[in-house]
């Protein structure tokens, strides 16, 4: 019955039935607009006009702040605001002013209130405009681009009526050029439209690139530079939806600014347990780079809380990675720098009446609807003593946590604050049995440290509240935390828990094993740091997480090592083949370019003689439909040498298996050019090959449903690896 009246009411402010219908599928969004009909109601009776009801549904689509809809929706009812371009405008203010009380009279002077257009006004602005362009608009005529007139007297009278505007341009143009004519009415011819990708610069574009699809993307740098027109200014912290704001806000933001002078400022916060992984490079990128693109400073900054699992050598991987990956930081920084400060908070947080001593288990507090602590309302005088006596080694670790007093946005009611740990910090010794929780601490150091932009990955996104909240529970600065999604890979695992579980069953050998995907897995495989950033480019700065096919990380590295590393040949499944015509008497020098796609960087020289080897997979003596290298009555060409060889012998052992192959020489151009040319090589050197696979077998080895058995049962048997493969001929099948 209440959704058939909502429907009624929503369908008298003029929304067709089906806009209605999907308004009312946003609980939200129809709460606030039933509020907004009811209330202009009570001013102007039942019925409302579709004008007015077009500002009420703008009003309650775009509000933010749900306490100012009574004092908009008033404006509305009044006809005070009763424009698209009035309302855009009280909206902005309310939004840049949120605390009270409004000034009205500054309030009605930004949004025009009162303000009255005249015709005789907008007919000037509109001939003023006119006569700017009327020699071109004499030569084009109606195809004159019309809507820079009504562009250039709205500028002039910003709160003229458009509608208006538009009927007075439309009018003056008829009575300068007259009616159409057929010239006029002839179509324009078409003119191909550029695809949105190549038009928008925000997007990356497609080119074709032996017949695949090449992803040709926007630079990180390029990419961060416009996130920076979705985030908020410095020190405009209180324009992001859903930013708290109290009596300080202000004042607070103003000191920031006084500090920071404006400055964009962002950190990377590992944790210190681990070694970082290709998820991480993603974050670096985003907070380093944000920060570099839009002129600003980040911190590097361990979140050192948990000394159990805190070892000096993540420490040193964690700033050698970052650094590898070409990014140095404003500051290296602690949050055990932060103890005494965090602390002395947690005690004012305590006289305030927001924190308390509890002493329910870890245990207890497990599970989805754990038990309300029947300590949550002890006075604030024991609270702070037995705080104190937490300090000082009174209670064994389990017996008391410091608790705040919230429920955050995934239910979970009171998270802790301080635990007891009798661990030695790497850093501060024995001077601390207490250390401060995740929840607790990122947030205030991210205050301390005046960060602009608090940048996490999704699955922080329920604690978004608690940042707010303690912070303005304290009084101190707030800055803003943006989400956004995680990068992961198939056919990989990134948690340090299993990945110690890997090292622990002996399929890895350590964490920078190459077939892992961290940092230093990767970097010990060959992989270059500007691959990596540029795989987080092509990935991009999503809001949803994003799991990527490890072929698409391979094609970076493809990429930069094709204008990096010197080419050189290797056999890997060697063949022999004999040359029984060998064009000389003794070997010959044959130049080889360094990087086969640019002849400028250099030739390097190898030998070239009788014998050769080649791939053992690239001869068949039976092949299959579509094989284009050496086979009986196919010859192929050898890389570099400008000779073709065809195939006289097989010359097979006792078990039958082929041992050598015959083949006489021709120069490439003295006939017919071959299917393919393959590589080779002559008087070789033994070396040390490493072929890297993947460590698993399947996309999701943590998925139960995809290996039932658990990731540890996924294990590839193979063993050998390499860093790269090269990018396969089309033409060479």
């Amino acid at each position: 019955m209440e959704a058939l009246d909502s429907l009624s009411l929503f369908t008298g402010l003029g929304l067709s039935e089906h806009k209605a219908r999907e308004t009312l599928k946003n609980t939200a969004l129809s709460a606030q607009l039933r509020e907004a009909a009811t209330q202009a109601q009570q001013t102007l009776g039942c019925t409302i006009d579709k004008a007015t009801g077009t500002l009420l549904y703008g009003l309650a689509s775009r509000l933010r702040d749900p306490r100012r809809l009574s004092f908009l929706v008033s404006y509305i009812a009044n006809r005070k605001i009763h424009t698209e371009t009035q309302l855009s405008a009280a909206l902005e203010y309310v939004r840049s002013h949120p605390l009270d009380p409004i000034n009205t009279m500054v309030f009605e002077q930004e949004c025009g209130v009162g303000v009255v257009v005249t015709p005789e006004q907008i007919e000037e602005a509109v001939e003023a405009a006119i006569n700017r362009h009327r020699p071109q608009l004499l030569v084009e005529r109606y195809r004159f681009n019309m809507g820079l007139l009504m562009g250039e007297a709205r500028a002039a009278l910003k709160w003229a009526d458009g509608k208006m505007i538009k009927h007075e341009v439309d009018m003056q143009v008829l009575h300068l050029l007259g009616p159409k004519t057929e010239t006029d009415l002839e179509k324009k011819p078409k003119v191909a439209k550029a695809r949105p990708e190549e038009t928008d610069r925000r997007t990356a574009k497609d080119v074709v690139e032996n017949g695949e699809t090449v992803v040709q993307t926007l630079s990180l740098m390029e990419q961060l530079r416009g996130e920076a027109l979705k985030f908020h200014k410095p020190g405009e912290n209180y324009k992001t939806p859903g930013y708290v704001t109290t009596p300080h806000t202000m004042d607070l933001l103003k000191q920031h600014l006084e500090i920071t002078g404006g400055q964009v400022r962002t950190r990377f916060p590992p944790e210190p347990n681990g070694i970082l992984h290709i998820g991480h490079a993603k974050a670096i990128n985003f907070n380093f780079g944000y920060a570099k693109a839009n002129n600003g400073i980040c911190f590097l900054r361990f979140d050192d809380t948990n000394p159990e699992k805190e070892e000096a050598k993540f420490f040193t991987a964690i700033c050698d990675m970052v650094a590898w990956l070409g990014y140095i930081p404003y500051k290296v920084t602690y949050a055990s720098n932060y103890f005494d400060q965090l602390y002395a908070w947690a005690e004012e947080l305590i006289r305030r009446g927001q924190a308390y001593v509890c002493h329910q288990r870890g245990e207890e507090l497990k599970g989805h609807n754990p038990l309300p602590s029947p300590w949550r309302d002890r006075p604030t005088e024991e609270s702070l003593l037995l705080f104190e006596a937490m300090r000082k080694g009174k209670f064994a670790e389990g017996e008391a946590t410091l608790r705040m007093k919230l429920v955050m946005e995934d239910g979970k009611m009171d998270p802790v604050a301080y635990r007891v740990k009798y661990t030695p910090h790497h850093r501060t010794g024995d001077t601390w049995c207490i250390y401060p929780t995740y929840d607790y601490t990122h947030c205030l150091c991210d205050s301390i440290e005046h960060i602009t932009h608090s940048l996490c990955t999704k699955e922080f996104q329920a604690r978004r509240s608690s940042y707010f909240w303690l912070c303005n529970a304290l009084d101190v600065y707030c800055p803003v935390q943006w989400e956004y999604g995680r990068l992961n890979l198939h056919y990989a695992v990134v948690s340090k828990r299993k990945i110690l579980q890997l090292v622990a069953a002996g399929a890895v050998r350590d964490w920078d094993d190459p077939r892992l995907f961290t940092l230093t897995a990767l970097r010990r495989r060959g992989f270059p740091p500007e691959a990596i950033n540029n795989f987080c480019a092509r990935v991009g700065v999503t809001v949803a997480q994003t799991t990527m096919e490890p072929h698409l990380l391979e094609a970076c590295v493809r990429d930069v090592l094709n204008d990096t590393a010197p080419r050189a040949m290797a056999v890997l499944e060697p063949l022999q083949v004999v040359i029984t015509n060998f064009p000389a008497a003794k070997s010959l020098d044959i130049q080889v370019p360094n990087f086969p796609a640019d002849e400028t960087k250099g030739f390097h020289q190898i030998p070239f003689g009788p014998i050769v080897f080649i791939e053992r997979t690239d001869f068949k003596e039976e092949p299959e439909p579509g094989y284009k290298r050496l086979a009986w009555g196919q010859p192929v060409g050898l890389r570099h040498t400008g000779y073709i060889i065809e195939l006289q012998h097989v010359v097979k052992g006792p078990s039958g298996c082929v041992e050598s192959l015959e083949v006489t020489c021709r120069r490439a151009d003295a006939g017919e050019k071959p299917k393919a040319f393959i590589h080779w090589v002559s008087q070789p050197l033994t070396c040390e090959i490493r072929l890297y696979e993947r460590l698993f077998q399947h996309k999701n080895p943590e998925d139960p449903a995809e290996v039932p058995g658990g990731f540890l049962s996924d294990l590839n048997p193979l063993v050998f690896n390499r860093t790269v493969t090269l990018k396969e001929d089309p033409g060479k099948v």
